[in-house]
């Protein structure tokens, strides 16, 4: 076996994932090209994520970049990375962006704090913002502001992540909040190492929310309308992860206590309500109540 193909999900392990609902909508030759897409990205994170051993990682990571090289000209000893390449030259994605993921997932491999939120930003345009970006390619838009949108959701999609997953996030020795927001509201290293559930706490959340909430707005505002149809599948997403927000505020922001997570069906029922939004944008709102932002 291979040091990076046993990483490699299969589309059972997708289909669980919020990605699978957001993309069913889209034809076959851009689901599949979405799909090898997010297999990388997948594979990618693992790499960094699974054992212990950093130096390990680093080399797996460097293995990884080197096949993606190689890939580009069809000799990558992974057909994951050959069909990848092929995506890539299909619908002329800027290779840079790949690369500049790969740099992100790297950065958790040398950073486990963020002094500043102007730092934290720069990991999430890395690691979510540059996804936005390559799936742009594969959509197709019309309006260059719409590269904008992919940014702006990214950053969004990614900030909803972090604060879901304080809790694993912590077990990792990671914390990804700005260590400049924790002493801001009086919140320790400590404490969120501990778990403590505090108003302190709260306070803290309901801040890194209302941030998350102005990426999701500045997304939405930079959406051209003649895009939105094309931009479907994300727009799914990003109510999906929109939701995701909203339920950890009406938790109150306790993440400590259980995962913040949406059902299956909901996630289904948000992918058909944004389809029938598309086909039926007058009458929508008359029959059906949604706080969803795009």
């Amino acid at each position: 076996m291979s040091t990076v193909e046993h990483l490699i999900p299969n589309l059972t392990e997708n289909r669980r994932s919020n990605f699978y609902y957001s993309f069913l909508i889209l034809p076959k030759p851009k689901r599949e090209a979405i799909e090898t897409i997010y297999t990388f990205c997948r594979v990618t994170d693992d790499i960094v994520d699974e054992g212990t051993d950093d130096g390990q990682k680093h080399a797996r990571l460097l293995h990884w970049t080197d096949e993606l090289k190689r890939s580009l000209y069809g000799v990558s000893s992974y057909s994951l990375l050959n069909r990848l390449a092929s995506i890539i030259h299909r619908f002329r994605i800027p290779v840079d962006h790949f690369y500049e993921l790969i740099k992100g997932m790297e950065m958790d491999l040398s950073q486990t704090r963020y002094g500043t939120f102007a730092e934290l930003e720069r990991y999430c345009y890395r690691v979510a913002s540059t996804v936005g970006l390559i799936s742009a390619e594969v959509f197709g838009y019309t309006n260059e502001k719409t590269r904008d949108y992919a940014v702006n959701l990214g950053i969004a999609l990614q900030l909803t992540n972090i604060l879901r997953d304080i809790k694993p996030d912590a077990k990792r020795g990671r914390i990804y909040l700005p260590l400049e927001d924790l002493r801001r509201f009086g919140y320790t290293e400590e404490e969120l190492f501990a778990g403590v559930y505090n108003e302190r706490f709260i306070e803290l959340m309901k801040f890194e929310c209302q941030r998350a909430h102005e990426y999701y707005r500045r997304a939405k505002r930079s959406l051209a309308e003649e895009d939105k149809i094309l931009f479907t599948a994300a727009r799914t997403m990003g109510n999906i992860y929109y939701l995701l927000l909203r339920r950890i505020e009406r938790a109150r922001y306790d993440v400590f206590s259980k995962r913040i997570r949406l059902s299956s069906p909901l996630k289904l029922l948000v992918a058909i309500a944004l389809r029938v939004r598309n086909k039926f944008p007058k009458n929508f709102h008359r029959y059906v109540r949604t706080e969803l932002p795009a």
